[in-house]
């Protein structure tokens, strides 16, 4: 009986210990993208608000590749004591399951979901040299005559770029050709250039272009019209049902990190986001923050999930 009360009180200690103490070291985020993306940005302008809510700096380590695989199996096999974390996005959670036939980790099972962190809309941009449609109406009937004809840049292949293209060409019934590319910078190139046609981008990226004129939106992928974009119809309103896409974000731990831990986090990235700098920098992105809690997170990663699914069966997509 004493030892079994022994053994009970040292697991409450350890416990209660873990829930007061953490963290008592630097907290390492993966970004599983090349710096100077989208995710390697929010991870940058949030994450050292966050470090300073925890006491302890959060260190931010990329580790790119194989469509984010590398940077989340390496988190997926980590030890859960909240020390390494990952941030990932719509392809690391939700499309990858559908993409690998032999992915070695289950985003549902390997992590613990911490919180959304936020979202972006994409747009759908042309090259008006080479594609002189001046709206959606003209380039769905300029796609519909002319079958095959049109290129369009597929960023990573299996990307939340890529699969709105195939989403929008399910939608609209479009016959056009995916021209694959690393990554969006190398696409966005092209676009100008002209060796495509046209592209999904995010807002971000695609500004300077847009106000320098050489590239032109003609819609908007989310469910209203944007502030900073108030004459841009979304792509539903333009006469394609459905074509909702956001490239939104998330952070996570290993699977089976204690609650107290995964609460503590989620906790302290609820109170970085309310910091005006780091909203101002956010919305000069046009980047929507969110937060959330980690059921709500799992809850979403799961309906994007099967969503994706369907579009990705359909555009019979498959990676290695």
């Amino acid at each position: 009986m004493i030892n079994f009360l022994a053994a009970l009180l040292a697991v409450l200690t350890t416990a209660a210990f873990a829930q007061t103490a953490y963290p008592t070291k630097p907290v390492r985020l993966i970004v599983p993208y090349p710096p100077g993306g989208a995710t390697d940005f929010f991870a940058r302008t949030v994450f050292g608000k966050v470090g300073e809510v925890l006491g302890q700096p959060v260190v931010i380590d990329n580790k790119p590749g194989a469509g984010t695989t590398i940077g989340s199996e390496l988190v997926a096999n980590s030890a859960p004591d909240g020390y390494t974390l990952l941030i990932g996005d719509v392809g690391t959670y939700a499309l990858n399951t559908s993409l690998y036939k032999k992915l070695r980790y289950d985003p549902q099972k390997a992590f613990a979901p911490i919180s959304l962190t936020g979202r972006f809309p994409l747009l759908l941009l042309v090259n008006p040299s080479t594609l002189p449609v001046r709206n959606m109406a003209e380039f769905l009937a300029y796609a519909k005559s002319n079958p095959g004809k049109i290129n369009y840049a597929a960023p990573g292949p299996g990307s939340p770029l890529h699969v709105a293209m195939e989403l929008l060409k399910q939608q609209a019934d479009l016959d056009m050709v995916a021209v694959p590319y690393k990554g969006g910078a190398d696409a966005a190139h092209d676009l100008l250039s002209g060796q495509v046609q046209v592209m999904f981008l995010d807002i971000a990226t695609a500004q300077a272009q847009l106000k320098g004129g050489k590239l032109r939106a003609l819609a908007i992928a989310s469910d209203k019209r944007r502030p900073a974009f108030p004459d841009l119809p979304t792509v539903i309103e333009s006469g394609v049902p459905g074509v909702e896409v956001y490239a939104w974000q998330g952070f996570v731990a290993p699977a089976g990190t204690p609650r107290e831990v995964i609460a503590k986090l989620n906790s302290a990235f609820a109170t970085a986001m309310q910091d005006p700098g780091v909203k101002q920098r956010l919305a000069e992105a046009e980047v929507e923050p969110l937060t959330g809690t980690p059921e709500e997170f799992s809850r979403y990663m799961a309906s994007e999930t099967a969503r994706w699914a369907r579009v990705i069966k359909a555009s019979n997509i498959s990676l290695q």
